[in-house]
């Protein structure tokens, strides 16, 4: 009898599994980009490296969705950053440094809860030519020094209506005694219909640092891209402002001009960026960046991309790419992207 019962629960479970196989999707995916880099105009002199991580991030992730029935799915997204060049991990160590939350989506928006983009730098990825990665990338000027990613977030995406949609996101500080400490406030309005893209966002975070000095960081962009098929135009314009206690560290004005253009498997991009500092300092800065890319097929991409920044008044800007900082204010990128 006993035998039968045990039978009976191994064929039930095997059943419970081909059907819940059914309703899931799991997908691993990542990038390889690894070029070389050659940096100058830093204090230590000229740098020639092979960088990681120059166009995209390159990155393993796995994402997945089960239909929950009733139109409503749940989700997930664990995405791990890669320094190709020497196998060890990107974002400080982390394991998902990326990337890492659950949520649920259905009819009435999509929630999300864990360590996740800020909308100030998924609004940059979309209306920067250079896609915030090749040394062109705006955030080397534009908005620069703006929170990227925030961990213990929980974010809300409403549905799309006539091209319309929001977003809001919460990020728990998590200091005992301080609801306010470290604390993250974002908001966004996305408008897309054909070729035009218009998106804003805004982010408010307290700062804490380890002298227990209080500061706030606050970020506002607004954004449009227009695709007239031969060239796609790309704008943008950002005010932001910071305090580390009572003295003001950030205060500026920012501006992007750019464009796209789609010649077959060829891309040539181009932007211009300028920082103009309120401050007493006055340290301005303006960034020319250009790049090319060949598309060998669906998945590989050749690139090469060139940036100079013009810094001013003691500004001392750098000219990284999406995963390296860079060390001066001129930089060349030669390399190769590689998704699955």
């Amino acid at each position: 009898m006993k035998n039968k019962v045990a039978r009976a629960m191994i064929i039930g479970a095997g059943a419970c599994g081909g059907l819940c196989a059914a309703q899931s999707n799991v997908a691993m995916y990542g990038i390889a980009d690894l070029g070389v880099v050659s940096e100058s105009g830093g204090p230590g002199g000229r740098v020639l490296k092979l960088t990681s991580g120059i166009a995209n991030g390159s990155r393993l992730g796995f994402k997945g969705s089960e239909d929950l029935g009733g139109g409503m799915t749940a989700i997930f997204t664990m995405d791990a950053g890669i320094l190709a060049d020497t196998g060890a991990s990107a974002q400080g160590g982390l394991l998902f440094g990326r990337q890492a939350f659950v949520g649920l989506a259905g009819a009435a928006g999509t929630l999300r809860l864990g360590r996740q983009y800020t909308f100030i730098d998924s609004s940059l990825g979309v209306l920067d030519p250079f896609y915030l990665g090749f040394a062109g990338r705006m955030s080397n000027v534009f908005t620069a020094g703006y929170i990227s990613r925030v961990d213990n977030s929980i974010t809300y995406s409403s549905p799309v209506r006539g091209g319309l949609s929001g977003e809001l996101a919460y990020g728990f500080g998590e200091v005992p005694g301080d609801a306010s400490a470290r604390r993250y406030m974002g908001a966004a309005a996305t408008y897309a219909s054909g070729p035009l893209y218009v998106r804003m966002a805004h982010q408010d975070a307290n700062t804490l640092s380890s002298a227990l000095l209080t500061g706030r960081a606050r970020n506002t962009v607004l954004g449009a891209t227009w695709d007239f098929g031969v060239v796609k135009a790309h704008g943008a314009v950002a005010v932001s402002k910071s305090t580390a206690g009572a003295t003001t560290t950030v205060d500026s004005a920012d501006l992007m001009l750019g464009a796209t253009v789609p010649v077959g498997p060829h891309r040539i991009l181009f932007s211009y960026v300028r920082r103009d500092d309120r401050r007493a300092a006055n340290g301005d800065a303006s960034q020319l960046g250009i790049g090319y890319t060949y598309a060998l097929s669906k998945r590989s991409t050749l690139y090469a991309a060139y940036a100079h920044i013009d810094n001013r008044n003691g500004a001392a800007y750098l000219v990284g790419n999406a995963t390296d900082n860079g060390t001066g204010n001129q930089a060349w990128n030669l390399g190769l992207r590689h998704t699955f």
